[in-house]
């Protein structure tokens, strides 16, 4: 019997890894094995471009199961890969591990190995795309996903390896090397541990506490809070003062109001089992692949997290300006999309151009009851003029038949206050002022159309304009005083990305956690699970 091409055993110290030895040549003539390699490489490939494109401009030499320490060191970096493909939330099947591993030790001739040096390779690009910019194309998964994953080239994965010197830098490259997902990562092996642990102990079986209140409710929200790491052990049977801290505390790593009172929102949190909260880590560190660009999010960029409810101006990695934000309301039509784009200016007294969607849905019905209705928006004609309600039988007309544009003109009762910040995009979407200002108290806050309202465009514009005058405020002031529209530009373009994390992490303190408001996690985790990804700590 033909012994195989390689010898397959662990090597030690390194749980699963395999060691993979070149066996000693066949005894076929030189030539006919070269042959026979290229070919089975070339008819293995045939159904992959770009794989059979790379062999094709090499001259179809192998790049895995080449002979020597080069070969042993990229086999040896993949197949570790693969294997700890699930400490990046991936799962392992999808990369054919054990496949590969039965094939290296069966392999018997030069055809085998030429199937197995192409086998190798389409795990690799399959593993090496997944894990550097996500497993899906985002608005498969959801529409309001208008992310594009930064794909690299396919190719370039196969020349960039053939170039390393050393593959498991290489490999150890691919991830994002962002210090959230790094976080990330580090966040889902500590709730693995927990879950492992049978998470953190009994729900708190209440509708409400608060200070003041005793019984076996309060005793199972104190021990929840010790084992999530917000109390310190203690036997009070009563909601203390340390309690309300602790409380508190927990509120603000969620996203609730921070009033010490457990209504039903916190006791909803805090009841979230270990595994639900490792779901959306392993959703998160998806989400950070899809946003894992090659030219980086930007030294300064604008960040607006959905869930979150707040915009940040990011510096050089720092949140330097954060205010709370509306965000478009839990309907269909009225979702805020997740996209990435450059701000290219403000607009300060500006018009309302009220989108068609908005003009034919909601006001069109009110004229038609009523011509004079909202009397503080203009109907302009195709012309651009003013049009003489009087004079229109606005009946006559549906929604797709409505021939007239809805402005409203600059004001303090203008829909998007008295600035907008424009980053010009297919969405028409856009960040700006509102008159609407208590629905920033609010502990949700899905209430717009779509576009992003800010509690505090002013200092917003200040921090832009910051960049470029020595006296931010009294250029915004100067313009905002003349009651006319104007548009100031940037000098220097910020990158904007609205982007949807319920998981996501600060450079210090814990992991914060919000609501999935659109049910867009819920749709991801579920792709991702009938990929094969689990929650490893509680496989059957």
């Amino acid at each position: 019997m033909m012994r195989p091409y390689f010898s397959v055993k662990r090597i030690l110290g390194v749980a699963g890894l395999c060691g993979l030895l070149l066996a000693a040549p066949l005894t076929t003539p030189a030539q006919a094995q070269v042959t026979a390699f290229k070919q089975a490489v070339a008819e293995t490939a045939a159904r992959d471009d770009d794989i059979a494109a790379f062999y094709r401009e090499n001259g179809y030499q192998p790049i895995w199961t080449v002979e020597g320490p080069k070969g042993l060191d990229r086999r040896k970096a993949l197949m570790a890969a693969l294997q700890d493909a699930d400490d990046h939330g991936l799962p392992t099947d999808r990369y054919k591990f054990d496949l590969l591993f039965q094939q290296m030790a069966e392999a018997r001739s030069p055809r085998d190995l030429g199937i197995l040096e192409v086998e190798m390779s389409k795990s690799y690009l399959a593993y090496a795309r997944d894990i550097q910019t996500g497993m899906f194309v985002p608005a498969s998964l959801d529409g309001g996903i208008q992310r594009k994953a930064p794909l690299r080239d396919r190719k370039s994965y196969l020349t960039g390896l053939e170039k390393t010197s050393e593959a498991k830098i290489y490999f150890r490259a691919l991830p994002p090397q962002s210090a959230d997902y790094l976080r990330l990562m580090k966040e889902k092996m500590r709730l693995e541990r927990v879950a492992s642990q049978g998470g953190w102990g009994p729900n708190v079986q209440a509708k409400k506490l608060k200070p003041g209140d005793t019984g076996t409710a309060v005793v199972a929200m104190r021990n929840r809070l010790i084992a999530l790491g917000y109390l310190n052990r203690s036997a009070s049977r009563s909601f203390d003062a340390p309690l309300q801290k602790a409380v508190q505390a927990f509120q603000l790593d969620h996203g609730l109001e921070a009033d010490g009172v457990a209504g039903g929102a916190t006791i909803t949190e805090i009841n979230r089992p270990a595994t639900q909260r490792l779901q959306s880590v392993i959703v998160a560190m998806e989400r950070e692949r899809w946003l894992n660009l090659p030219e980086g999010r930007g030294e300064r960029h604008i960040l607006v997290n959905l869930t979150d409810f707040h915009a940040r101006v990011v510096d050089d990695g720092k949140v330097t300006f954060k205010t709370r934000s509306v965000v478009g309301k839990n309907q269909h039509d009225r979702r805020s999309p997740e996209f990435s784009d450059v701000m290219e200016h403000m607009v300060i007294n500006p018009t309302w151009n009220v989108p068609r969607s908005i003009a034919t849905k909601e006001y069109l019905p009110m004229l038609q009851r009523n011509p004079n209705a909202v009397s503080y928006l203009k109907v302009i004609d195709g012309s651009g003029r003013v049009v003489n309600r009087a004079d229109v039988d606005f009946t006559q007309f549906s929604a797709r038949s409505f021939p007239f544009d809805i402005k409203q003109a600059p004001g303090t009762r203008n829909a998007l206050g008295l600035v907008k910040f424009i980053f010009p995009n297919k969405h028409n979407i856009y960040l700006h002022d509102t008159p609407s200002k208590s629905l920033f108290s609010r502990e949700s806050r899905a209430f717009s159309h779509g576009c992003i309202r800010l509690q505090q465009p002013f200092d917003f514009a200040y921090t832009l304009l910051a960049a470029q005058e020595d006296d931010p405020k009294g250029v915004f002031h100067k313009h905002l005083k003349t009651g006319r529209e104007t548009q100031v530009d940037l000098e220097k373009q910020i990158p904007v990305h609205i982007i949807y994390r319920t998981a996501f992490t600060n450079a210090k303190g814990p992991v914060q956690y919000r609501r999935d408001v659109y049910g867009r996690d819920a749709k991801i985790w579920k792709a991702m699970a009938n990929e094969g990804v689990v929650l490893r700590s509680v496989q059957g």
